[in-house]
């Protein structure tokens, strides 16, 4: 069966692994979080989908009216379509939906937050870099019970206001989620004190499942 996104799967060699599904930035493809991931967990199954949204030619997971302005009905469908493929993703390859963490950047860490808020059954747990509050809502009373959620920003970002991770938390927080905070001396870009703190993080979530 044909899914809905271009994307790449890269199975699994290690069973105690957490699948991780990447999420690019803007202007970005399937490939760009592929070394990342394998950095993150080594041994996890891949899922990575290509943006099925073009800005200027730039792809994008749901479209932006402004800088940091979006229309609320459009990311709800484009979140809506994602959790779908998901969902017919892990029939067709064998996943568990629950084990499932998103690893985004800055546009692929704001739908894995709104995957999060508004179908919260297609993901285990998040690790959202650069991440801003696109969806002001909070998630619903315990549909987060149990998972995890890990919002790493920067203290120079020019894109994402500093105010924003604190309050993303607190909606993710509303539905019961685990969120843990980290702030690094470092612009809208990665840096390696990033992906130390999410490899940290990933294995004290492995800690905690055995």
């Amino acid at each position: 069966m044909a899914l809905a996104y271009h994307h790449i799967f890269e199975p699994g060699t290690v069973p105690a692994a957490p699948p991780l599904l990447l999420l690019h930035g803007t202007g970005g493809n399937e490939q760009d979080l592929l070394r990342l991931g394998r950095t993150l967990s080594p041994g996890s199954a891949l899922l990575s989908p290509r943006g099925d949204v073009s800005e200027g030619g730039a792809r994008r997971f749901f479209a932006r009216l402004a800088e940091g302005v979006f229309d609320p009905a459009e990311v709800e469908q484009r979140t809506h379509g994602l959790a779908d493929f998901l969902a017919a993703a892990a029939k067709q390859y064998g996943f568990e939906p629950a084990r499932l963490t998103a690893v985004g950047f800055s546009n692929g860490a704001n739908i894995a937050a709104t995957l999060l808020l508004l179908r919260p059954e297609s993901l285990g747990a998040a690790v959202l870099f650069r991440a801003m509050v696109v969806l002001d809502q909070p998630a619903a009373p315990g549909a987060l019970a149990g998972k995890r959620a890990l919002l790493a920003s920067g203290t120079t970002d020019p894109l994402v206001p500093p105010d924003h991770p604190p309050r993303l938390a607190a909606l993710l927080r509303a539905g019961g989620a685990e969120v843990t905070l980290r702030t690094h001396p470092a612009s809208h870009a990665l840096t390696p004190a990033d992906v130390a703190s999410a490899q940290d993080w990933l294995q004290a979530g492995l800690s905690i499942s055995r």
